[in-house]
């Protein structure tokens, strides 16, 4: 059963590629570049070089993400979905959990600190929960550094003078603003934290069809840009910029 569905899996995505290569307009040999097309075979996404493990940093955080120990990984997002779960399905309220997990902790030392007494006739000592100050130091300059790496980021696309850049940049802005308005903010960060935990163990496992596929739309999409360039926007006036160089 498993060749069988190895074999209608690879017929599918053959069938995919097909289609895409058969979409694909053809290019004219004055316009061949065959140092593209090695460049395509030799690199993978984005021009990465290195493994995916080593392009996710390394460490335990890849291993994470990569399901190298199978069961912390799913730990971790088991308990992302708990999380998740508590405040969207059974409308709990963070003020609401995190005052029961105190009552919690504070019944089950005031059981152990009166029993203790009773049953060994001497007091012992209750393990006194404290969470270091770097900690919350650490967390927030990551932040931060994340934070400022975005407003970064945003502001070098609006000084950039680039079309194209600004344009994308915007229409990411605005999808995110669509997909608030659909659910809200913990639900967008789930779905994210589900997507960093799976999409990247599958690319791992099916590297080479993703690339032919996104390389393959990549050229298209490019290919229906140069044309809406030559037909649309190589027409509109740009100016007397020469003349105002010559002058």
């Amino acid at each position: 059963m498993s060749e069988r569905s190895e074999s209608a899996t690879e017929k599918i995505m053959s069938s995919i590629m097909d289609t895409i290569a058969d979409n694909l307009p053809k290019q004219k040999s004055g316009h061949f570049d065959p140092g593209s097309v090695s460049d395509k075979v030799k690199n993978k996404l984005f021009g990465r070089q290195k493994t995916l493990h080593g392009f996710l940093g390394g460490g335990k955080p890849a291993d994470v993400l990569l399901w190298r120990n199978k069961k912390i990984s799913s730990s971790v997002l088991a308990l992302a979905t708990a999380i998740w779960v508590f405040f969207e399905w059974l409308d709990y309220h963070f003020l609401t959990i995190v005052s029961f997990a105190l009552v919690l902790g504070m019944v089950i030392q005031f059981v152990w600190s009166n029993f203790s007494n009773m049953l060994s006739g001497s007091p012992s000592q209750v393990p006194r929960v404290e969470l270091p100050d770097e900690l919350f130091v650490n967390i927030a300059v990551a932040i931060g550094a994340q934070v400022n790496k975005f407003l970064c980021f945003l502001q070098d696309v609006s000084c950039e003078r680039n079309l194209k850049h600004f344009v994308v940049a915007i229409a990411g802005l605005w999808a995110a603003a669509v997909i608030g308005s659909w659910c809200n903010f913990l639900t967008v960060i789930y779905i994210g934290f589900v997507c960093v935990h799976t999409l990247p163990v599958l690319y791992e496992k099916y590297e080479d069809q993703v690339d032919d596929f996104l390389y393959s739309l990549l050229g298209l999409l490019r290919d229906q840009y140069q044309k809406l360039d030559q037909g649309v926007l190589s027409k509109i006036p740009k100016g007397n910029m020469k003349a105002k160089k010559n002058e």
